[in-house]
């Protein structure tokens, strides 16, 4: 009989079983021997149960945190329990699936046992112990923060760990206490600590480290500067417009998404005069580093620098014209509408009123802001300018009751011997300059309306004496000293520099007068003498078709020493668009062939170039912002620039700052677009554009005040200059008034503040 071969492998086991096998027939067989092997002839003990997870990862607050305990061997399915220990708060396992989940609200560092018991019916157990971590969270804020050197500021930590943070400081510059201290060295969540910044100037990292876990940390990068101050129009007496101590802003923080508008304080009247800075001034018994403001309706302000106070209240604010500051009864600052045939031509210059234009100065030696204030009594048309001597503290006079300004000086051109200062006529539109002990003061016309000169006045500051006189025009009229809104520069021998407007030029003439100096560049000595000047060869075209030479400042540089090379130098320009190299020992006289250099910049100049790291940086009206670089060995400019912007700035060009580290990295050029500044020749009214730039390549634009919403600054002010100090920018501007009455508008003045934006 033929067996069927899977018959026999049942037969076998059956047999090996030891089963009863009478009376089966061969279906029987088989099903009985299939139970067989099926039960408990298969039947053995399951594997022993064994836990396969050996650590829990680690978590943090407020983060969601997942952990899946594992087993191996005994009967699935497992049933998983905590026997030991408790989980941080917001965490539960899941008994079946051994999943450990949620968010903790606590830190911890827990010791757990946890169990696994299988489904088995002779149930096996197993456990094991492990520490789960949780770790706090830590921020601060600020994130970021600008200081001067010595100064205090706070730091408030924003941590879920009960126990604080632990405080601590480093930097490049600095090593144990030096590194700056703090007024605690541990503290809790919302209690700010007190950083006082290190004496050296730097960039240093303070930093917050939980005590639950040192390895959970936060920090705030604090620049610190020794920046003294910005105390005059560009910066120094030379005129360069460079902040070489300034350590918050470079090309990686000045961007579309770090860098832009901080706030914004209104004032009383536009602002001309380029905003100075002073750091570490204490104001009513608390420190501040401050930004001061002059405006056109003859107040000066003293803002926090860094903050607005939530309602950006001033310091102080001081009215140029009251009784206690030398005004007199009546006295307002000159509405330009009532007196426009009186003071101009009425072509609306200055509108709509004219206080303070020119840019103050400022004596840190003695906390002494020098300011020159324009007013009226519009009863008797009486017309007041005073020079003051303001106390940084408090606002009020310093020294003495102010002076009202008043010189004489030999001339024909009022039709006798005598030339008599007119203050209705004067625009004191140039920068004040200060130099060994003396305030100097210059003057030219409001819309070239007759009679004006170029007046210069030296008042000795601590008494405001009068010590010195020169009018550059005495016998033709003309001649304003006005340079764009640029100062008188002075070098180390306290010679002054100024250029001067469309004037008769008769200085060669072998006959008197001989002594009128129109569109000329004058080195005058510290009694204001002239003793050397240089006039270009067509500035008797200058004077016939209005191309001032004098529209633009003056810069002075410095070289070393190079062969037969002039080593001091100093640049000019004007309204024809050409810009002039001169030897400041040896200025030449009459003719272009007397200049060192002479370059064709295209663009008619009406302002002041800023010079940093061998480079000139100028745009003139309607032109692209241009470096031009300075060669040492050959003492020259290079005759094309070497960058240029992408960006127009349309009339009146711009004069630029720039700031960088002190060796000379991280440079960056600030400008300002002010082409619709409101007044009648304005060709619209609109915000002023700030724009940043590489200062080693034009081309790349770091930023503009265009690329995001909320970044606007007021509207124009014609040739408004930015000042940058301790990671800001300060932009004066005519707020929202478009050129009508102060009264027209809700802000008719505003200063403007960029910085690093807050986290």
């Amino acid at each position: 009989m033929r067996t069927d071969p899977s018959a026999s492998r049942f037969w076998s086991s059956a047999v090996s079983c030891r089963a009863p096998l009478r009376h089966l027939v061969m279906a029987g067989v088989v099903l009985l021997l299939a139970v067989c092997a099926m039960t408990a002839c298969g039947s053995r003990t399951p594997p022993p149960l064994a836990i396969s997870t050996s650590s829990l990862v680690e978590g943090h607050i407020g983060t969601s945190y997942s952990a899946l305990l594992t087993a191996t061997g005994g009967t699935p399915p497992y049933t998983w329990s905590l026997t030991s220990g408790a989980l941080p708060t917001g965490l539960s396992l899941n008994g079946t699936s051994g999943a450990i989940t949620g968010t903790s609200t606590t830190a911890a560092n827990a010791k757990l046992t946890f169990s696994v018991t299988d489904s088995g019916g002779s149930a096996q157990t197993a456990s094991f112990s492990a520490k789960l971590t949780i770790y706090a969270s830590v921020a601060v804020s600020p994130a970021h923060a600008a200081v001067a050197i010595a100064q205090v500021f706070s730091v408030t930590p924003v941590t879920n760990d009960s126990a604080g943070v632990n405080w601590s400081a480093s930097g490049n510059n600095c090593s144990g206490n030096t590194c700056g201290s703090f007024s605690s060295a541990v503290t809790q969540n919302g209690v700010p600590i007190f950083y006082t910044a290190p004496g050296i100037a730097g960039v240093y990292t303070v930093k917050a480290t939980s005590v639950t876990d040192g390895s959970t940390t936060a920090s705030v990068s604090v620049a610190v500067t020794d920046l003294p101050g910005v105390t005059t129009y560009h910066n120094d007496l030379s005129r360069h417009g460079a902040n070489s101590q300034e350590y918050a802003l470079n090309t990686a923080t000045v961007t579309a998404s770090t860098f832009g508008k901080l706030f914004s304080c209104s004032v009383d009247g536009a602002i001309y005069a380029q905003p100075l800075w002073v750091p570490n001034l204490t104001i009513s018994s608390a420190r501040h580093n401050v930004i001061f403001v002059a405006t056109q309706h003859d107040t000066l302000y003293a803002f926090d620098a860094d903050s607005n106070g939530g309602s950006c209240a001033p310091l102080w604010k001081s009215s140029l014209i009251d009784a206690s500051h030398g005004g007199l009864e009546g006295e307002t600052s000159v509405p330009y509408a009532q007196f426009a045939a009186l003071i101009g031509n009425g072509f609306g210059d200055i509108t709509p009123e004219i206080g303070v234009t020119g840019t103050p100065v400022i004596d840190l030696t003695t906390s002494t802001l020098y300011v020159v204030s324009k007013s009226v009594i519009s009863t008797s048309a009486s017309f007041y300018q005073r020079l003051h001597a303001i106390d940084l503290i408090t606002g009020n006079e310093k020294f003495s009751p102010s002076v009202t300004i008043a010189a004489t000086y030999p001339g024909s051109g009022d039709g006798t011997a005598t030339t008599t200062f007119a203050a209705a006529h004067q625009n004191q539109r140039s920068g004040l300059a200060l130099a060994n002990g003396t305030v100097y003061i210059a003057w030219a016309s409001h819309e070239d309306h007759s009679p004006y000169y170029g007046w210069m006045i030296g008042y000795d500051a601590p008494s405001l004496a009068q010590t010195s006189v020169v009018n550059v025009s005495p016998n033709v009229g003309y001649g304003g000293i006005w340079m764009g809104g640029g100062a008188p520069a002075v070098d180390s021998s306290n010679n002054l520099y100024v250029a001067t407007g469309d004037a008769a030029f008769d200085v060669t003439s072998s006959a008197a007068p001989n002594n009128d100096y129109g569109d000329s560049l004058l080195k005058l000595s510290s009694d204001l003498q002239v003793t050397q000047y240089f006039t270009p060869s067509d500035e008797a075209n200058d004077f016939l078709v209005d191309l001032d030479f004098g529209s633009g400042g003056v810069t002075l540089i410095d070289l070393p020493a190079s062969g037969t090379n002039p080593v001091h130098l100093v640049t000019g320009g004007g309204k024809d668009g050409y810009l002039y190299l001169l030897d400041r020992d040896n200025l030449g006289g009459l003719g272009d062939g007397n200049a060192w250099q002479r370059i064709h910049f295209s663009n008619g100049i009406f302002g002041t170039g800023a010079f940093w790291n061998g480079h000139l940086y100028l745009a003139g009206s309607g032109g692209s912002l241009q470096s031009l670089s300075l060669n040492a060995a050959t003492a020259m400019l290079s005759a094309s620039p070497s960058s240029v912007s992408n960006a127009l700035f349309p009339f009146p060009g711009t004069t630029p700052s720039v700031s960088s580290r002190p060796d000379s990295t991280n440079g960056i050029v600030w400008a300002l677009d002010n082409g619709n500044y409101c007044t009648p020749f304005s060709p619209a009214c609109g915000p002023a554009v700030l724009r940043a730039y590489d200062a080693g390549n034009l081309a790349i634009e770091l930023w503009n005040s265009t690329q995001r919403i909320g970044n606007a600054a007021g509207n124009a002010v014609k040739f408004a200059v930015p000042t940058v100090a301790n990671g800001r920018v300060y932009v004066g501007s005519r707020g929202d008034n478009t050129g009508g009455d102060d009264g027209s508008s809700s802000s008719p003045g505003a200063l403007d503040v960029y910085g690093l934006l807050p986290n």
